[in-house]
């Protein structure tokens, strides 16, 4: 599956951006919606390519083995330390890579704002409540504090409708990079010139992790495919395998 987004954006100096601005940032990436902001009581429509494929019907498939999800430690945006296997096991999980400050369009945003979109369609589905996650965890730990964290998932980290989306961060590089490293997530530091001074940025391609109740990545989404009912369709797949396993 080919891997296209490359995201290289600037550390900022301000507080993580609001649910409205991921939005749109993501706006050329995603089909037409609407979503519903909260706090800003208003929508903001997210336009974007159309598929090109009818994704085929959950269940009519196979999401084989790829390798099994790393450990590590991570921080809860509460500050509490954790297994990184806590957060990977026990349910269906979507997992990415993210940082608070990114602006492509086609790197983090977009990963948000898809992932905003199936929260609400998993949350309207009483049959998933409880069986599906979804995590995201920050590329930069020095910067993306578990505060900071916290305000970035906002409402969506809070809520738990069915539905938990965890957003987290590790005590530092060096204990992140095994976990980059197990997840086959490149990710660089650099530097370029602002405003006369030298600016740390960082270089990633977006990725994002189906991963089963066991641990294991059955799917890696790049931008191409990250699309609400591909996801949607992947995920009830795994439902679907897990409860004919259990007969």
């Amino acid at each position: 599956m080919p891997m296209k987004s490359m995201a290289t954006k600037s550390m900022p100096t301000r507080s993580a951006p609001t649910l409205a601005r991921r939005l749109a940032r993501a706006g050329a990436a995603l089909a037409l919606a609407a979503c519903a902001l909260p706090g800003a009581g208003a929508a903001v429509p997210v336009t974007g390519v159309r598929m090109e494929f009818v994704p085929p019907a959950p269940g009519s498939y196979a999401l084989h083995r790829i390798m099994k999800a790393p450990d590590g430690v991570v921080l809860a945006s509460d500050g509490k330390a954790h297994r990184l296997r806590n957060f990977v096991t026990g349910k269906v999980t979507l997992f990415s890579f993210i940082y608070t400050y990114c602006t492509d369009a086609k790197g983090c945003p977009l990963a948000y704002a898809t992932l905003h979109t199936l929260k609400k369609e998993i949350e309207s589905d009483r049959a998933m409540h409880g069986k599906v996650r979804f995590v995201s965890m920050s590329f930069d730990p020095e910067y993306d504090t578990p505060p900071m964290m916290g305000s970035y998932g906002g409402k969506d980290g809070r809520d738990d409708r069915g539905l938990r989306w965890h957003f987290l961060t590790s005590p530092s590089r060096a204990h992140l990079r095994p976990m980059l490293d197990g997840f086959g997530q490149d990710v660089s530091v650099a530097a370029e010139q602002s405003a006369g001074q030298r600016v740390p940025t960082l270089q990633h391609m977006l990725k994002v992790y189906l991963i089963d109740s066991r641990g294991q990545v059955r799917e890696i989404y790049s931008t191409s495919f990250l699309q609400p009912n591909v996801l949607m369709n992947d995920i009830k797949s795994l439902l679907m395998e897990a409860a004919a396993a259990r007969k």
